[in-house]
């Protein structure tokens, strides 16, 4: 797979009718983890939906290494998106769902079993090849979709609140799992969420957007290491508090910095 690739949004401006829902400008570095954070209805999910050319900018640009998201061989060829709600096929097996992504990519027939396979394998699904999603729990399909998406190549990953839907502990699962792929690909990945923890945990940064129209309130930036069990550190809770605090929503209630 490619290297990740540079985004850009440039004055970029989108809208449903008349109703503005973003104006962002942002510029996302080839392999960084990105998470876009705020309030549900803000527009996080418009802008991921310009990026892989299926909305319209009323103005503005979107770039992938310098070339125009939209039309006919553009940029957003290189994005692929990826859906809180699987989308598998439910009539094909684990291994068919990902090797229809093969077939898109000109894969030839008497390969695609076997890269299905170990796409299947790197996200921990050995033994449920020839299951279909009806089959699966929901942090199973997810690893399906995570595969047929890696299937594609991309070099940027659409990341659409993924695991909102999940408990607890898959979702925990599911983001670690997300590390342990993007390290090992490299590819630069967008990813949309309202959750500060998830945020702290998988981004190199957070872009704050303000409710609706969404622009940029704030970018900061999380150093790693990103580990298991990082959320019940004091620096964590630090910067969970400042970032509620940021957005306005850290209760009056709430641990303080200095006292987390």
């Amino acid at each position: 797979m490619s290297a990740g690739a540079q985004v850009r949004l440039e004055g970029l401006k989108l809208a449903f009718g008349d109703m503005p829902a973003a104006e962002v400008d942002l510029d996302v570095r080839p392999g960084e983890i990105v998470v876009l954070l705020g309030p549900s209805g803000c527009g996080k999910s418009t802008i991921l939906r310009a990026l892989a050319g299926l909305l319209t900018p009323t103005a503005g640009r979107a770039e992938v290494d310098g070339k125009p998201v939209g039309g006919r061989g553009g940029a957003d060829m290189a994005c692929a998106m990826v859906f809180q709600e699987d989308a598998l096929l439910p009539w094909r097996s684990a291994a068919r769902n990902v090797e229809y992504a093969l077939k898109l990519r000109g894969v030839p027939r008497r390969q695609r079993r076997q890269e299905a396979e170990e796409l299947l394998a790197q996200v921990g699904l050995e033994g449920f090849f020839d299951h279909l999603p009806g089959q699966l729990s929901g942090g199973m399909r997810q690893r399906v979709q995570l595969a047929r998406t890696l299937a594609t190549r991309p070099r940027v990953m659409l990341m659409d609140e993924p695991f909102g839907a999940l408990d607890a502990q898959t979702r925990s699962e599911m983001q670690q799992l997300l590390v342990s792929v993007w390290r090992q690909y490299g590819t630069t990945i967008l990813f949309v969420t309202h959750d500060v923890d998830e945020a702290l945990l998988l981004a190199d940064r957070i872009v704050l957007l303000s409710p609706r129209p969404a622009v940029v309130r704030e970018i900061v930036d999380i150093p790693g290491p990103r580990r298991p069990g990082a959320q019940f550190e004091p620096e964590f809770a630090r910067r969970r508090y400042e970032i509620l605090a940021s957005m306005g929503d850290a209760p009056a209630a709430e641990l303080s910095p200095e006292g987390a």
